[in-house]
């Protein structure tokens, strides 16, 4: 009987998630696992929920290995990598995950630039950081994949600080894609929709969820898993020539051409 995980080809690849500590990190985290991957994961302030994220990984067969920091913070970045690199031996692939998304509805005109400058840090200057990381350090046919949102197909009005952000990691994505591709290493994007996570928890509710809902053609809102998926598939030997796409996960929401 053949074994999913050996179709996947995942099994020893070594797997470094950042914002891994929850939400749909997690489920990367651990859909990885099971599929055979050696999995880390860095967070920045949510020691408890790394610590009980690296016991289930652990016993499902994993190494577990967890680190924290400031992704904005280029010597950091180095760091977790240099970290990664020594407990695994290298780096095969890496899930960009981390990020905000300011849950108050501030539209631009009202929108001040500490709010705009903090988002783009975080989401885009961060993520640069641990790309540029990435480009430097992934083996020969590895994986780089970066979790954006639908946001930065469509925009979102009083979130425009999000959306940007996300936009230009599409653009980001889709060149390195070229940069990284005669080294065999694949680029790509997941664009969620709604999911539900802690992130989102505070605004998917009542007459909001319900028209998130009516807005999405398959009826639900996303769990974390929904996302996952398609990561791993990404990360799998299955996703071996697909490079500089964005890969929406949204339930039917959004249907770029």
């Amino acid at each position: 009987m053949i074994d999913p995980a050996d179709i996947l080809g995942l099994r020893g690849r070594r797997v470094l998630v950042t914002g891994g500590s929850r939400g749909v990190g997690r489920a990367v985290a651990l859909v990885l696992t099971r599929a055979g991957a050696e999995v880390g994961v860095a967070y920045r302030s949510r020691g408890q929920d790394a610590e009980d994220l690296v016991a289930r990984v652990r016993q499902l067969g994993g190494r577990g290995w967890s680190h924290s920091g400031d992704l904005r913070d280029p010597e950091v970045v180095a760091r977790l990598f240099d970290v990664f690199e020594a407990e695994y031996g290298g780096v095969d692939v890496v899930v960009g995950n981390h990020g905000v998304w300011p849950a108050d509805h501030v539209p631009l005109a009202r929108m001040e630039l500490d709010q705009w400058r903090r988002t783009l840090e975080i989401n885009l200057d961060g993520m640069f950081l641990v790309c540029r990381e990435a480009a430097r350090r992934l083996t020969a046919g590895g994986r780089l994949i970066v979790v954006t949102s639908t946001a930065a197909q469509r925009g979102e009005a009083g979130h425009g600080d999000y959306a940007a952000s996300k936009g230009a990691l599409n653009s980001l994505v889709k060149g390195l894609a070229e940069e990284l591709g005669v080294r065999g290493i694949t680029v790509n994007a997941v664009a969620p929709g709604w999911v539900d996570t802690e992130m989102t928890e505070s605004v998917l509710v009542g007459e909001r969820r319900a028209r998130a809902i009516g807005e999405i053609p398959l009826g639900r809102i996303a769990r974390p898993e929904d996302v996952a998926g398609p990561v791993v598939f990404l990360a799998s030997e299955l996703g071996r020539h697909v490079t500089g796409e964005i890969l929406n996960v949204n339930g039917g929401s959004v249907r770029p051409g």
